[in-house]
């Protein structure tokens, strides 16, 4: 992420969003497959995406103050006036941006909880398989839209529809979708092509797909002629969702929603409205500012990024991480480094894993990561509950490689790359550097972390210099393939197509433009054609132990080619929270299952329910 001026900003990455490692900003969809979507950590002062909006918001009114004790503060989304809160503009405003406040005024159809990967009930109550192409999502028959008209399958085909029909954050979808069609008033089908049936998205489809009104928005497009250029101009003050909050107020310095005491949903949270009467974005200038009022307990839940957490409860603050040790945050990315699969000395398999076992993944977590990222188990799934179970642990492990220099040394001796008089290894007449490896200026947590793997790469001469141009020009040497070694995070966030979709960005090689050309996953260019078959067969099994032993194959595959090389564990979103207002947040072992979420995105929103002052 960009973070930086610890300056200042320390962000985290998009798909579509630290040292100083970064925050979290807006975080389009991990499902995208056939999109142009930047996947870097997002800038917090920048919007991560830049379609055509309007100017900043004006104020929606009087600054409008809300009671202490009925307002649940929260940091680290928004990061400039708001623009807009319409969710086809590409860059809407908290809490309408798409990603980590899904559930507060559009809510999706169902919640993804990161503790164990599953989908809990939202607007949507079942879904079930009707036969290996067609999935029925059953709609809660009590929901309503703000306005208090009935949601029904009408409004969920409708937003499905509008993916097929411009150029939105749900389109990718629809590179494996056939149709959405209604089936009665509380429900609806959808559709996979026969040619291409993936099942983990259309999964991913209803974890993050908001829904959105059609007797609203079917007027606006009628207002805009259809075009989306105009539809994206419509600023939408006052969105009408099914949510559990409404707009209250927004200026240049705070976005506030009101809660809705008419919220059709009580039923699912225990009978009972969320407890704050009020949520309210501040929007600080930077990292500093935001950590300043957080620590004071001007801010209940943050979402940045915050150097040496455990610095904050020892002055004596009520401050809590959702796990009360290191790493302090649940992983929810794996920020790496990707090969140019090219380059001459880089297209050894031995050299890569060289340079892998070099690597001191410690010293990153400690120094660049402030210790979030616990013990590095090099796989394509996160060392976490939800995702490791898909891959048979003991299988791997003689892989796995950890740090070990003396070992990286012999492993280039044995296969004949010998010492320069400058210390830089030889491999049959190739020089073994300089290879620069590339991140962009100012991501402060991963440029720490480059310098780290440039140190370690020399001790086992192979020379590698760090390069930090600015993140326009990191992002066409990503996609062009214009880079030695390159830095990213390979399809960060939670989604129930995890971990495929990571794998499928890391490996998969069908339909990536050859070196020159813009690649949106694979960056360096990897060929395996096992890896190919398994990326693709994945999605279309439904046994459990099939699914692990094609899980485990090709986690297989990656170790022993090492494409790329995985330096850290990341939170998708950084939860901290200071009790001074607002207490009995969730916390691990407390036996809610209430996952780690900033308490407004998916499953997460349930902690809206449980807190107290």
């Amino acid at each position: 992420m960009r973070l930086n001026k610890m300056s200042s900003l320390i962000c985290a990455f998009v798909l579509t969003p630290a040292l100083l490692v970064g925050c979290s900003s807006a975080t389009p969809p991990p499902a995208a497959m056939n999109q142009p979507v930047k996947q870097e950590p997002a800038k917090p002062a920048t919007p991560a995406v830049t379609p055509p909006a309007p100017a900043a918001a004006a104020p929606s009114g009087d600054a409008k103050e809300t009671p202490r004790n009925e307002t649940l503060y929260i940091n680290g989304l928004q990061w400039g006036a708001p623009t807009n809160f319409n969710l086809l503009s590409g860059n809407p405003a908290f809490p309408i941006n798409y990603g980590n406040s899904r559930e507060l005024i559009y809510e999706t159809l169902f919640m993804i909880n990161m503790l164990d990967g599953k989908l809990e009930p939202l607007l949507g109550t079942k879904y079930t398989w009707t036969d290996d192409f067609t999935m029925k999502v059953e709609l809660n028959k009590d929901a309503k839209w703000s306005d208090g008209k009935p949601f029904t399958s009408d409004d969920a085909v409708y937003t499905y529809m509008l993916g097929k029909k411009y150029q939105v954050n749900w389109s990718s979808f629809w590179t494996f979708l056939e149709d959405v069609t209604a089936d009665g008033p509380n429900a609806f089908n959808i559709k996979l092509k026969k040619d291409n049936p993936n099942k983990l998205t259309v999964l991913d489809s209803i974890d993050l797909i908001p829904m959105l009104p059609k007797h609203i928005w079917e007027e606006i497009e009628k207002k805009s002629n259809n075009d989306l250029a105009t539809i994206r101009k419509e600023f939408n003050a006052s969105p009408v969702g099914t949510g559990p909050y409404k707009m209250y107020f927004y200026n240049d310095q705070k976005i506030t929603v009101a809660r809705d005491d008419n919220y059709w949903g009580k039923a699912l949270f225990g009978g009972k409205l969320a407890a704050p009467k009020y949520i309210t974005h501040v929007i600080y200038k930077d990292n500093a500012a935001g950590d300043l009022a957080f620590k004071s307990g001007q801010v209940d839940v943050s979402q940045q990024f915050i150097p040496q957490v455990w610095n904050m409860w020892k002055d004596g603050a009520p401050v809590k991480t959702y796990m009360k040790d290191a790493p302090y945050y649940l992983p929810g990315s794996i920020p790496s480094i990707f090969f140019n699969m090219s380059k001459k000395g880089l297209d050894n398999v031995d050299v890569r894993k060289a340079i892998a076992m070099a690597i001191d993944y410690k010293k990153v977590s400690d120094l660049a990561m402030s210790g979030y990222s616990s013990a590095m188990k090099p796989s394509i799934t996160l060392d976490s509950d939800a995702e490791k179970k898909y891959v048979d642990q003991d299988a791997i492990k003689s892989l796995q490689w950890t740090t070990d220099v003396a070992g990286a040394n012999a492993l280039l001796d044995k296969i004949g790359a010998k010492k320069g008089a400058d210390g830089i290894r030889v491999l049959d007449g190739t020089r073994l550097g300089p290879y620069d490896v590339e991140c962009p200026y100012g991501w402060s947590d991963w440029n720490a972390s480059l310098e780290i793997v440039a140190q370690n790469a020399k001790a086992i001469g192979i020379e590698i210099r760090t390069k930090f141009p600015e993140q326009p020009v990191w992002n066409n040497d990503l996609q062009t393939g214009k880079f030695d070694i390159i830095m990213n995070t390979p399809a960060g966030g939670i989604s129930p197509s995890q971990p495929w979709n990571r794998a499928r960005t890391i490996m998969y090689s069908k339909g990536v433009a050859a070196a020159g050309e813009m690649a949106f996953w694979n960056w360096g260019r990897y060929k395996n054609e096992q890896a190919d078959q398994i990326i693709d067969k994945i999605p279309t099994i439904s046994d459990e132990a099939q699914v692990k032993a094609l899980y485990t194959e090709l986690t297989k595959i990656w170790l022993k080619d090492i494409p790329s090389i995985p330096l850290m564990y990341r939170p998708w979103v950084f939860h901290t929270v200071n009790e001074s207002i607002w207490k009995g947040f969730p916390s691990q072992g407390d036996g809610s299952n209430i996952p780690p979420q900033i308490a407004i995105d998916g499953a997460g929103i349930k902690a809206l329910y449980q807190i107290h002052n």
